[in-house]
């Protein structure tokens, strides 16, 4: 099994979730925003998934600005990524794009995926 890579994209509105393994797509989702969710609900979801494929996952938080205040509880106090046995966070910072006000289905994971391959660290 390839390693999987899951990359979560805080937004004010909704947090996007892809993960691939190796090129492939295995799981896109939308949830609520972070801001909303328990402070543990990111840690225990990272660890289900991690459970779940039987393999330490490789995570990119998404972020706007590398405070990394995006709720979701996954990055100590410099504002590095947690590493544990289940997950290792690596932190990339968004650069600024134009925002469009339409959505279709789940919207454009291309921004995503691109920072899964590349492997997120700029």
């Amino acid at each position: 099994m390839s390693a999987l890579t899951l990359t979560i994209a805080p937004e004010p509105n909704h947090t996007r979730l892809l993960m691939l393994n190796g090129p492939i797509e295995v799981m896109k989702a939308v949830l609520g925003p972070s801001s909303l969710s328990h402070p543990r609900a990111a840690a225990t979801l990272l660890e289900g998934l991690s459970l779940w494929h039987q393999s330490p996952l490789s995570v990119v938080l998404f972020v706007d600005d590398q405070a990394c205040s995006s709720g979701l509880s996954l990055c100590d106090a410099l504002g590095f990524g947690q590493r544990t046995v289940h997950y290792d966070v690596a932190v990339a910072v968004r650069e600024p794009r134009r925002r469009t006000s339409r959505l279709t289905g789940l919207g454009d994971f291309r921004e995503l995926r691109r920072i899964c391959l590349e492997g997120g660290i700029r």
